[in-house]
């Protein structure tokens, strides 16, 4: 395999740190096998690009993922799931034409103060479409208003590190209240099961980040860290 090293640029994490990103730079016809290999050692997907932070000073990223058949409901989040049963949810393989304006509103609400904004069309569909790898939108309804849409990829691997990669998730801002995000997590582990996944990737738990603190809320996890997958059990912590 063929890797690049990006220029460092300042971090979106961590106020006052850089980043650099490993990035994998071979041009293959089975990319997805890659794909599926280097998402085991930390790598994740945006767009096209293939990548893991590759920072000289800093080690905060940490790739986490979840254990489907380990995994335990909290009472937090039975209480989200309580609250949220009127809301229904639908599979597609393709972007609807009512994503985009719920994408818009949403980074255009919630996260004016990030890389994706100001959202466009074009930024929109180079972050969640690939050519060689097709995601899975996971849909949610109330009544028939789409008011959350997860990007999830489908990872294949014939070694027991199948799973679902959550690559984005984007809701109605009116429903933060009724913690829509955790509730698409919970569907994604769900989607898992019924796959007979064996991991949900979350992407990147970042040590000092208070908005990734979410990640870790969910247990049994395991966070990949000097080169091996650490699992973490909510009475060891």
């Amino acid at each position: 395999m063929k890797f690049g090293i990006t220029q460092a640029f300042s971090c979106s994490y961590l106020p006052g740190q850089h980043e650099q990103l490993l990035v994998f730079a071979s041009n293959e016809n089975f990319i997805s096998q890659r794909y599926a290999q280097l998402i085991q050692v930390g790598f994740r997907r945006s767009g096209e690009q293939i990548y893991r932070p590759h920072c000289p000073q800093c080690q905060a990223c940490e790739s986490i993922r979840i254990p489907v058949n380990d995994f335990a409901l909290t009472k937090s989040q039975k209480r989200v799931l309580s609250r949220n049963k009127s809301i229904g949810t639908e599979l597609s393989y393709k972007p609807k034409g009512n994503y985009y304006p719920l994408y818009n509103n949403y980074i255009s609400t919630r996260h004016t103060d990030g890389t994706m904004y100001p959202p466009s069309v074009d930024q929109f569909n180079s972050f969640i479409t690939c050519s060689w790898q097709q995601p899975l939108f996971i849909e949610a309804y109330n009544d028939e208003q789409l008011i959350a849409v997860a990007v999830t990829d489908i990872i294949e691997d014939h070694f027991g590190h199948s799973g679902l990669s959550a690559l984005y998730t984007f809701f109605d801002p009116l429903y933060a209240e009724r913690s829509i995000g955790t509730y698409m997590i919970l569907k994604q582990i769900e989607y898992a099961a019924r796959l007979n996944k064996a991991y949900l990737y979350l992407g990147y738990q970042v040590e000092g980040c208070k908005k990734m603190n979410y990640k870790t809320r969910f247990f049994p996890h395991e966070r990949f860290s000097d080169g091996k997958w650490c699992r973490i059990d909510k009475k060891s912590i």
